[in-house]
């Protein structure tokens, strides 16, 4: 080995060529983990890199490959609980592969904001962006865009001709109404989320689908926008036709809330009208949010597996990006139907 560099600069490789005494060749193939270095060779490199505190420059690699080995992410909504943890799976996903992530988010998804976000994203050379659009707005203003690279969505329903990821939110629906169902109640009342939103929709159909098989009534849908606050002004409507009904028959004993923080809101408004869940009334969610488990009483839900949703869409653009998948591939997970306290089998009073 040779005479150590000036410290007073950063190393380079062919720095890290000389000390060694190999080619500048060389140390670029043990860079890579190119199979054609003896293991001798490799370890003196290697040696070498950590004594000189080698540190690869990204820029100059990006420009030899061609390859940035950065990925974007849009997303719409990131205060909600479903956008922001999807977001949190996309980014853990991508540093798993070994990728770094840039991230625009929207307050609302027009054609020309996410035609900006692209190219925002574009001009920081990333490969690939996934995009978070659970909005038929939001579809719809995608489909309309001839995207700079490779796109993948989350939550986007199958309406457009890319590659998707997506949780299949009507069976979640089904599972949580039969669920009711089976434990002895007549019907289901829902509270349903925002209109314009796929998995709202999505939830919906699930739910009055779950009903018609079985021959049950599908009650008015009750509507919120994901808050706890509108949760909670459903439930007092809720709570009003409980009260009113009593002494009539079966009447309100089961709902299912489109989200779990709406749920919060529906079983404070249950408890201040003296209603007890599941005794009166069982309510269900959907998320199994962290504090879920922890509500009073503790909250059947559904689980969305956001890991699961990141590894995914991040496989299938890195797919995408290397050729070895159609654009319209669509993934669907299937979701998982926790049970708690707060929907426990109902045994119907005397008389009813």
């Amino acid at each position: 080995m040779t005479q150590l560099p000036d410290v007073s600069r950063a190393p380079t490789m062919t720095d890290v060529a000389r000390v060694a005494g190999v080619s500048h060749q060389t140390v670029s193939r043990v860079l890579s983990d190119h199979p054609n270095v003896s293991a001798k060779t490799r370890a003196a490199v290697t040696q070498v890199i950590e004594q000189l505190g080698y540190r690869r420059n990204s820029a100059a690699r990006a420009l030899a490959t061609r390859r940035t080995h950065t990925l974007g992410v849009i997303a719409v909504n990131t205060t909600l609980h479903g956008p922001a943890s999807t977001v949190a799976g996309v980014q853990e996903a991508a540093r798993d592969r070994g990728y770094l992530t840039s991230a625009v988010t929207l307050r609302t998804a027009t054609q020309t904001a996410l035609s900006e976000a692209m190219q925002h994203l574009a001009g920081w050379g990333v490969e690939g962006i996934v995009a978070v659009t659970p909005q038929r707005a939001a579809v719809r203003a995608l489909a309309a865009l001839e995207a700079p690279c490779p796109v993948v969505t989350v939550e986007g329903g199958h309406t457009l001709d890319l590659p998707g990821v997506s949780l299949d939110q009507n069976l979640g629906a089904r599972m949580i109404t039969e669920h009711l169902l089976a434990s002895g109640h007549a019907t289901v009342w829902h509270v349903a989320g925002p209109p314009d939103w796929l998995e709202s929709e999505a939830r919906t159909q699930g739910w009055e689908d779950a009903l018609r098989d079985a021959g049950a009534e599908v009650p008015p849908v009750l509507r919120g926008d994901w808050s706890p606050l509108s949760g909670y002004q459903a439930g007092q409507q809720l709570a009003g036709r409980v009260l009113a009904s009593r002494g009539q028959g079966a009447g309100l004993t089961a709902v299912f809330v489109a989200n779990d923080q709406m749920a919060l809101g529906v079983l404070r408004a249950l408890r201040e009208a003296g209603l007890r869940t599941p005794e009166d009334v069982a309510v269900a969610g959907f998320d199994d949010i962290p504090e879920a488990e922890f509500f009073p009483p503790p909250l059947t839900t559904i689980r969305q597996d956001f890991a699961s949703l990141g590894r995914d869409s991040i496989g299938l653009l890195l797919d995408h990006i290397e050729g070895r998948t159609d654009e319209s591939t669509h993934l669907v997970l299937a979701p998982e139907l926790i049970v708690r306290a707060s929907t426990a089998r109902r045994i119907a009073p005397p008389g009813e």
